[in-house]
């Protein structure tokens, strides 16, 4: 495969999460070859650096589409934004997979547009209760996303780290303001996870004269460490 050159990425704009495997099934269900796609992207999309090397190397993984990249491979392909995203993780990479402008969204939340795409860079929303209420349903996002995007997870880690290792019971009224979740449910999350990260210490403690002391602490560190994952899990399979 010869050089890839392109335009370097436009400040401000990284490549979301590009699903390489996705781009390129996508593109065989057409029948399309890398040629074609590069040609297309020269035509109808005004990237006359547009080769099929770099079609390939986006498919390979070795290069990542930038934001408008992104786009108008998407065009190409006949398909949303969103199809050649990973799982998105931050507010821009969740607009982009729904295919909404910086502008829609500050309209429709009632910001200006450089106060909205200060919050996005910077991964930290400000926005109202009613402005976040907005946001969510614009952008579909559930639940566990809203915490992500809105800069909420490492604070709700941090809660459910100390409800784990101490007292549960006093943790659910502070998870409650960052989750909006019933009660009953919360508290029998809470209650799960602390008695199987319990669970674990204390086999640690049994077996701290033998070989698996070592590798119970490892799995206590890393219960921890997923925490946020954990708890999740917990509330979809939350049947108490």
């Amino acid at each position: 495969m010869s050089a890839v050159r392109r335009p370097p990425a436009l400040p401000n704009q990284p490549g979301p999460p590009f699903d390489a495997p996705a781009a390129r099934r996508l593109r065989s269900a057409l029948g399309m070859g890398p040629e074609h796609v590069a040609h297309d992207l020269r035509a109808s999309y005004g990237m006359p650096y547009a080769t099929p090397d770099l079609v390939r190397a986006w498919e390979q993984g070795a290069v990542v589409p930038t934001s408008p990249e992104l786009t108008a491979l998407a065009g190409v392909l006949w398909c949303s934004p969103g199809d050649l995203i990973g799982r998105p993780r931050t507010l821009r990479e969740h607009r982009i997979a729904r295919g909404v402008a910086p502008e829609d969204v500050a309209m429709a939340v009632g910001l200006e547009l450089l106060p909205y795409l200060d919050m996005e860079e910077a991964g930290d929303w400000r926005g109202t209760e009613r402005q976040s209420a907005v946001l969510a349903d614009l952008l579909q996002l559930s639940l566990p996303d809203f915490v992500t995007v809105t800069g909420k997870e490492e604070k709700l880690a941090g809660l459910l780290r100390g409800a784990v290792t101490t007292r549960w019971q006093a943790h659910v009224r502070q998870v409650g303001k960052l989750v909006p979740l019933d009660r009953h449910l919360l508290e029998n999350t809470l209650r799960e996870l602390h008695e199987e990260y319990q669970g674990r210490m204390t086999a640690t403690l049994s077996w701290a004269d033998s070989p698996t002391s070592a590798q119970a602490q490892q799995l206590g560190e890393d219960f921890l460490t997923r925490i946020v994952t954990h708890f999740w899990t917990a509330i979809e399979n939350g049947n108490f």
